[in-house]
């Protein structure tokens, strides 16, 4: 039958989705839920939420958020009244929040962990509902995603000269980025959140196009993010910390299909853009693996450790071996030394047609503090050996780390300020002088590279890229009004290898006001970004007569950005 909402229910757990009753069940809060995934999380800090689930396997799931303390009857997070189907044969079904998102951008693109929506110079809209239904172990959620952007011209890649475009183009004929989605309006609809699963306890298995995050990271994910679109795959994954004699333990496994834009990397018919550098990718779908688990030890609460890995391959390259169609821990990505033959050492032909990912993380949630610290270390190649390891932890490595934490401001009215910051650098470092080493994200074999639909799969400020951001905000309950200021330098690797001009890497400078704001059944965010990027796409104006004493007397090419997001959310 259908009833609405008893004022008991207000009292119980609210899971984003739409999940108010006492019943357990398996919805999912999607990755990049807006304002309320980090208000969850920041809840946490406040130890007002389970400190074993480590946020670092997602999206989160009822199951895990059930257990917390943060539903007073006058928290956002409680329930609202809404209509629900349910009965006493176990069915139950429910319409899942309306989320409208909005956003204009000049200039130049800007933005990840967005999802469904592309880099865009102009307007685009993102909408998307769904329902949720549940039946004793089977759970179907319906949630896609409508994406329109107008998808205007800009000004992308301008090189000078050919061997700027010889060198631009070994980047982007081995990784599908391309800067315009296509002439004209870019109009998709995506299966989106959605999902069919068998549930059982702590355990659910099935087939999911949502989008995943693995790691710690808030920002920025190496492995799985929601900066594309959430692709097709099979999982088995815990729903909440399964507790143990020695901690408890969270966990995915998955593999899946990647497909791509079906866009060159830019537009061609421009004489000066050297088109005949392009090589066209192979025109079919990847195959990718994944696992990551997380733990926490009893002995040290509010500390997760935990680790990840996956890899891509073409289709068409994949092997027959199990080893070859699924990501088992620590295994086939080590490079073989032969020691009776040194000239066959090397990885196999098999493994080199992979490209292949592992990271490192760790959490520490301090309610006491109402602090947390994290970090998540990864490389696109495995070392040799040990001794290698420890002497070149540098090599091909990745990182992220961060930190944030919560001051009382008014305790009578549960408010905060939060401080905070995050660094991500995919830059390689000065190992590749002396070693064979891809860029992260960049293959070339799977010349597509770790990107789905055009999209990175992991952390958003692209291949060879490095960000520092620090963020200052006040907090009530899901409300906050805040500043963020950024550091975000494109594409290093790019620029090392194609100029010796040290005046010339691509920097943006870049501040964002940020406001979030719940009424009733409401929420409403939004946010204005201004950056300036200093060498727009590494450029600048020399003066012919320039003597050594003016050096760094030229005009630059510089560029101005700015882009207005706002969107609601309706939760019935």
């Amino acid at each position: 039958m259908i009833k609405k909402a008893t004022p008991y229910l207000t009292s119980l757990i609210y899971i984003l989705i739409g999940m108010k009753t006492p019943t357990s069940f398996a919805q999912s809060l999607s990755v990049g839920t807006p304002v309320l995934e980090d208000s969850y999380r920041r809840n946490q800090l406040l130890g007002k939420l389970d400190s074993s689930i480590s946020f670092a396997v997602r999206p989160l799931n009822n199951n895990a958020l059930l257990k917390s303390n943060i539903y007073d009857g006058d928290s956002a997070l409680s329930s609202n009244s809404r209509y629900i189907i349910q009965n006493d044969n176990g069915l139950h079904m429910e319409l899942l929040p309306i989320n409208w998102q909005h956003q204009i951008t000049s200039g130049f693109p800007y933005g990840w962990n967005d999802g469904a929506m592309i880099p865009n110079v102009g307007y685009q809209t993102l909408l998307s509902a769904g329902i949720y239904a549940e039946y004793k172990f089977l759970s179907i959620q319906l949630r896609p995603e409508f994406v329109y952007a107008q998808n205007n011209y800009y000004l992308g890649f301008d090189g000078k000269t050919k061997p700027s475009w010889r060198v631009w183009y070994e980047y982007y004929n081995n990784i599908d980025l391309p800067e315009h989605f296509g002439q004209g309006g870019y109009t998709k609809l995506f299966p989106g959140q959605s999902s069919i699963r068998i549930n059982y306890k702590a355990l659910s298995a099935g087939l999911s196009t949502e989008n995943i995050w693995w790691g710690p990271g808030i920002r920025n994910s190496l492995l799985m993010s929601n900066t594309a679109p959430g692709f097709l795959h099979a999982t088995i994954n815990t729903t909440r910390p399964i507790r143990t004699n020695i901690g408890s333990f969270e966990g995915q496994f998955i593999v899946g299909k990647l497909d791509s834009s079906g866009f060159p990397p830019t537009q061609f018919g421009n004489p000066a853009h050297y088109d005949e550098y392009y090589i066209p990718k192979p025109q079919t779908w990847r195959y990718i693996s994944g696992l990551t688990i997380a733990w926490q030890p009893k002995w040290l609460p509010g500390l997760s450790l935990g680790f990840a890995q996956s890899f891509v391959v073409n289709r068409t390259d994949q092997g027959k071996e199990i080893a070859d169609y699924l990501s088992l821990p620590f295994i086939g990505y080590r490079s073989k030394y032969n020691k009776d033959d040194p000239e066959k050492t090397g990885t196999s032909e098999q493994l080199k047609k992979r490209d292949a990912y592992i990271s490192f993380f760790g959490r520490w949630v301090m309610p006491k503090g109402n602090t947390e610290i994290y970090m998540e270390y990864g490389r696109n190649d495995l070392p040799w050996d040990n001794r290698d390891f420890i002497v070149e932890m540098e090599n091909t490595r990745a990182y992220t780390v961060g930190f944030r934490k919560l001051f009382p401001f008014n305790r009578s009215r549960k408010e905060y300020m939060q401080i905070g910051l995050e660094a991500t650098q995919t830059e390689n470092t000065r190992t590749l002088e002396g070693r064979e080493v891809n860029t992260w994200y960049i293959h070339p074999q799977v010349r597509h590279g770790y990107t789905h639909k055009g999209q990175l799969l992991g952390a958003g400020i692209g291949p060879g890229s490095n960000v520092q951001a620090l963020y200052v905000s006040w907090l009530k309950d899901v409300k906050q009004i805040g500043l963020q200021v950024e550091r975000l330098v494109h594409l290093n690797d790019f620029y090392y290898t194609a100029s010796s001009d040290i005046r010339r890497n691509w920097v943006d400078l870049g501040i964002s006001a940020i406001g979030e704001w719940d009424y009733q059944h409401f929420i409403f965010f939004g946010k204005m970004h201004y950056a300036h990027a200093h060498n727009y796409q590494y450029e600048l104006i020399d003066h012919p007569n320039q003597i050594i004493d003016n050096f760094w007397k030229f005009t630059p090419v510089d560029k101005n950005q700015f882009q207005l997001s706002v969107g609601a959310m309706y939760r019935f």
